[in-house]
């Protein structure tokens, strides 16, 4: 009997080999479609269909998945499901395994989100240089948000509890609706206009928020009017728009972007008991400095006060100093007295006709030695003088004119020639002569003959 070469596989194997295809061969899609055929059971899983006018395909999402849809999903409603390709072994079903499910009415706005957050990003409004710093301590805050709002309250009641004395004006605006976009923009240009009209700035920064809600609710915040409003604004722009999860293009665009208004109030506002713990600190600190310098400056008085002596003491030592002095004066006085007295008397012992004779002869000594010695220093002069001359006069060009020699110069530049290689023929020179000069014009020029160094050759012994 003939062995048949066909392979035999079951249904199992089929459908697992289909379904690891289909997962390998399509990536994670986007698909548009109506939602009919819904079902929740108790396990918490959506299973549904997503059909169009053609064609329809069984879809599920479970629930690890399904609570972070914002919407609860109906038959009727046309949805966009983001998913992946499988087969359901069991019944060998086609099927879409949903991983995130949105409304078609989100799914148009959530392109022109992502189409005018690339166009800004690329723009550069995006840029974290831009970004301008928070102050540490702002002391008045415009917030521009829906006045009946739970943002605002929210963002009061954080404010007033972390630091009471901060000043907080609220500009009102509807933060969603027609009117919306244009009330935000021209609220954002009033805080700022204000804070150019009036010196100091009235705001030290603009707070924009308000609370959660959908895509389309949030959109007015998606818009490139309020994306360019903020970022023309000079006041630092703060933006806290719907719940953590929710990203807006003003959150990009913004100075800083807080998760939620709360968040906000507390990123913006200090922490008043912080503060106090520090002052309280530095008072602390303060006092213990003072109690120091204080104890310090009683130690020093202490110490002064026990080097300090009664006047009396001090008088009497002066006193005593002055006596001493007085007795020091009146002995020097009478040793003056006794040397002045003894002068006098060998004086006395000596003729003044004496002492006049022996100061003439001693005059007359002196005048014959000057007059020597200044003989003998003109001599001396009068001798190199005339050395210095006749050595000048040897060293003098006009000596040598005296010998019959000219000094030849250049008319042109007057400096002297003392190579024929220096001139050339139809140059006017000047020969300075012993009298007087003459200027003349060359002819020719005699090169000197080159010597040529004697070679002594070698013996060839």
């Amino acid at each position: 009997m003939e062995r048949s070469n066909r392979q035999v596989i079951t249904v199992s194997d089929l459908n697992r080999d289909a379904k690891r295809l289909l997962e390998s061969e399509f990536p994670i899609l986007h698909v548009e479609g109506e939602i009919s055929n819904l079902a929740q059971p108790g396990s918490g899983h959506w299973y549904f269909t997503l059909k169009d006018d053609r064609a329809q395909i069984r879809c599920a999402m479970f629930k690890n998945r399904n609570h972070m849809v914002r919407f609860k999903p109906r038959n009727g409603q046309k949805i966009v499901v983001r998913g992946r390709i499988t087969l359901y072994e069991g019944r060998g079903e086609f099927q879409m395994i949903a991983e995130f499910l949105e409304d078609s009415g989100d799914g148009a706005l959530r392109r022109a989100f992502e189409k005018l957050k690339a166009s800004l990003q690329i723009e550069g409004l995006f840029d974290q240089a831009k970004k301008k710093p928070l102050p540490n301590l702002p002391e008045h805050i415009a917030i521009i948000t829906s006045p009946t709002g739970a943002a605002v309250r929210d963002v009061i009641s954080v404010m007033q509890r972390r630091f009471p004395a901060i000043r907080i004006s609220i500009i009102p605006v509807q933060v969603q609706g027609d009117q919306s976009v244009r009330q935000i923009v021209a609220a954002l240009q009033t805080a700022n206009q204000l804070s150019v009209e009036h010196q100091p700035a009235p705001f030290d920064l603009i707070l924009l928020t308000r609370g959660g809600g959908s895509l389309e609710d949030l959109w007015s915040f998606n818009t490139e009017p309020v994306a360019r409003a903020i970022a023309a604004s000079h006041l630092p722009v703060v933006c806290a728009v719907g719940h953590e999860s929710d990203f807006s293009i003003a959150d990009f665009v913004a100075d800083l972007r807080a998760p939620t208004p709360s968040a906000a109030a507390e990123l913006i506002t200090p922490d008043g008991d912080v503060l106090l713990d520090g002052f309280n600190m530095l008072a602390r600190r303060l006092k213990q400095l003072v109690d120091q310098h204080l104890a310090n400056g009683a130690r020093d008085i202490l110490h002064l006060q026990k080097r300090l002596r009664h006047p009396r003491a001090h008088l009497e030592e002066l006193a005593q100093r002055l006596d001493e002095l007085e007795r020091r004066l009146i002995s020097n006085v009478k040793n003056q007295l006794e040397r002045q007295r003894s002068r006098i008397d060998r004086h006395k012992l000596t003729s003044p006709q004496t002492t006049i004779d022996a100061s003439s002869v001693r005059l007359g000594y002196l005048k014959e030695k000057l007059i020597d010695r200044s003989q003998s220093a003109i001599r001396a002069r009068s001798d190199q003088l005339a050395n210095f001359t006749v050595r000048l006069d040897a060293l003098s060009p006009l000596a040598t004119l005296q010998r019959g020699y000219a000094i030849v110069s250049s008319q042109t530049d007057e400096h002297i020639v003392t190579s024929s290689q220096d001139l050339k023929p139809g140059d006017r020179i000047r020969a300075r002569l012993k009298s007087g000069a003459v200027i003349a014009e060359v002819q020719s020029i005699e090169v000197p003959p080159i010597e040529v160094p004697s070679i002594e050759v070698p013996s060839s012994e």
